[in-house]
């Protein structure tokens, strides 16, 4: 491909899709899990309780 042909080519690697959108929603129910985990380990550790 020569140079005008790649100019007028859309898509790629900078589009802002669906795939991004899903990885930054994993990201962050993720990083919600670890806080929610790290919650509940101290929360038992203070109160003395066990599972």
């Amino acid at each position: 491909m020569n140079n005008e042909e790649l100019i007028n080519v859309y898509g790629g690697g900078f589009s802002f899709t669906a795939t991004w959108l899903n990885a930054i929603a994993r990201t962050i129910n993720t990083i919600m899990d670890i806080g929610r985990s790290v919650g509940t380990s101290l929360r038992m550790i203070f109160s003395g309780t066990k599972c």
